[in-house]
């Protein structure tokens, strides 16, 4: 909105207790002004390795993620005293990327002290140090909010492949700050929803452990389920399939992807977890569709992939009936009469023996790919019909745990967005 368009704008249309400013419609108590009102802003010391001084620890952009510092990979550069003095950071400084992708730039943290020395940063970040009367904690999610929100890709210089936000176009930049009262009061309310993030990440974190471990002793035999004994066969996989074979990428015809059409798999389809991600479909018309006959999908067949991200799975239910695949899937087909059940197969396929077996015919390829001869010759444990089901069950069990902590965490993760956008430009208070 331009200025003219500001000074025109309805008063009718401004709540009551709210003003229009030059930002936006903010609380009457709520003030616009610089960052540097806020805070001082200090860029970071330039890299030189053969300068005087001791070696001193630095952060970089490598180190600053969007709200959390990373320390597993912290460089040291020679400093005197005096600029290890003027670059040195401490508890409650919000470190920003000042060169990065456009999309990127001005990623931040609040340092809480994660580093267990003295530490300096160097000047791909810049240094926000808020002044008496300034909640550090809402600073760093204020400037967070200007990140996601494109603020800092806007006033960003961009040359090449990396923008910066330089340390002047930054403390110039004016914003909307609450009353410190509120300020606390909105960072404490964001603080929450993190910790609740971090709380389900975690949590899931440690159920994929544990389905990682199921998987090795389950599907390995080394640990039976209750009522199961005896010797298991094994089997090779090409001898229990009808078919094994890979499709072919539309483009490679001279025909492109359409907006509509019939489903099209790709590798970028199928989730880690052994789902397809609709969104990742892409479609082909009907005349694409008849001359890709040989990838054409039928119910149950298990989709496993074979070029890039190695040893995706994922079987075919009703929603991807007739749809096509390409080269980098192969499509596995597995006999009627065979001992082996769809289900428990696609969990042995999925499992940590086959990812093993996998990174070992690889560790010599410049580029990672699997040949169906490859997918023919895995061997595969063959329990009986019965134990088979009750192992993919208890697996399936575990999934179904996984994705719903997983879309837990995802509206967790949505609703934290909503709030920082309330929360942040006003439209939510606190306090009265």
């Amino acid at each position: 909105m331009s200025h003219s368009q500001l000074s025109t704008f309805n008063s009718q249309l401004i709540p009551a207790g709210y003003k229009q400013t030059e930002v936006g419609i903010i609380p009457d108590e709520w003030e616009v002004c610089a960052v540097r009102q806020k805070g001082e802003v200090v860029t970071g010391k330039a890299l030189a390795v053969n300068a005087p001084g001791l070696q001193r620890p630095y952060l970089r952009t490598k180190n600053v993620f969007d709200g959390r510092i990373d320390i597993g990979d912290v460089l040291t550069m020679p400093m005197t005293e005096e600029q290890f003095t003027q670059f040195q950071i401490r508890s409650g400084d919000v470190l920003l990327n000042e060169g990065q992708s456009i999309d990127l730039v001005g990623r931040c943290a609040l340092y809480q002290n994660e580093y267990p020395e003295p530490c300096a940063i160097q000047n791909a970040l810049l240094r926000f140090r808020a002044r008496p009367g300034v909640s550090e904690k809402f600073a760093s999610y204020l400037f967070r909010h200007c990140q996601h929100t494109g603020v800092f890709a806007r006033i960003a210089l961009q040359t090449t492949s990396v923008a910066h936000l330089g340390g002047s176009r930054f403390e110039k930049l004016r914003l909307a700050w609450p009353t410190e009262l509120e300020q606390h009061a909105i960072a404490e309310a964001l603080s929450d929803a993190d910790a609740l993030i971090e709380s389900l990440e975690q949590l899931l974190a440690k159920k994929r452990q544990i389905k990682q471990g199921a998987m090795q002793e389950l599907l390995s035999g080394k640990k039976r389920l209750p009522g199961f004994s005896g010797e298991w066969e094994v089997k090779r996989l090409g001898d229990e399939t009808d078919r094994i074979t890979k499709g072919t990428t539309p483009t490679s015809l001279g025909r492109n992807f359409t907006d509509q059409g019939i489903n099209f798999v790709k590798v970028e389809s199928l989730s880690e977890e052994g789902s397809v991600i609709s969104e990742m479909l892409a479609a082909i018309d009907d005349n694409t569709h008849r001359l890709l006959k040989r990838s054409q999908l039928r119910e149950k067949d298990i989709l496993f992939s074979i070029a890039g991200a190695l040893g995706r799975t994922a079987i075919v239910k009703t929603d991807l009936l007739s749809a096509n695949t390409n080269q980098a899937l192969a499509i596995i087909r597995i006999k009627a009469q065979s001992c082996l059940r769809h289900d428990f197969l696609l969990k042995y396929l999925a499992g940590p023996q086959i990812l093993a077996h996998i990174t070992a015919i690889n560790v010599q390829a410049a580029q990672a790919n699997l040949s169906l001869e490859d997918i023919r010759s895995f061997e595969v444990p063959a329990p009986s019909p019965d134990e088979q089901i009750a192992i993919a069950t208890v697996l399936s069990d575990m999934d179904a745990e996984i994705a719903a902590l997983e879309a837990k965490l995802a509206k967790a993760r949505l609703l934290k967005q909503g709030m920082m956008q309330e929360l942040l430009t006003g439209r939510i208070r606190l306090i009265n």
